[in-house]
């Protein structure tokens, strides 16, 4: 019983680290159609992975704080007439060319493990 529990925490741990690495990527991703401020991108992604990936705020803010340093998204503040303000980030130009960079990285590598994988490795 131990094993299965530390197998199934092992593979929570493998899919924690795909995804921390793949942040910047989605995120860029999800803002190439157009600006969406924080609770925006966090349903995108919900709704476009059908639940199966969730951001925390605690997780998107360091990531969007990050791109915004590195002049991959630009921000806007707005304030409603009723509510809070909102800050909209958008790609910049040098956004959308990290994006190409990070895509093809992603596609390259996803390309590799899937033909690793696919190998037929029975004894023979």
């Amino acid at each position: 019983m131990a094993a299965d529990a530390d197998g199934a925490k092992e593979r929570r741990s493998i899919a924690r680290e795909l995804k921390r690495g793949s942040l910047e990527l989605i995120i860029l991703h999800l803002l190439s159609p157009g600006e969406a401020y924080g609770y925006e991108i966090v349903s995108k992604l919900i709704a476009e992975t059908d639940g199966a990936l969730e951001l925390s705020d605690g997780t998107l803010y360091p990531v969007l704080y990050r791109l915004e340093r590195g002049e991959f998204v630009a921000v806007r503040w707005e304030t409603p007439e009723r509510g809070v303000p909102r800050k909209y980030y958008r790609l910049t130009e040098k956004g959308r060319e990290q994006l190409e960079r990070l895509k093809y990285e992603w596609t390259t590598f996803a390309n590799a493990m899937r033909s690793l994988l696919d190998q037929d490795r029975s004894a023979k």
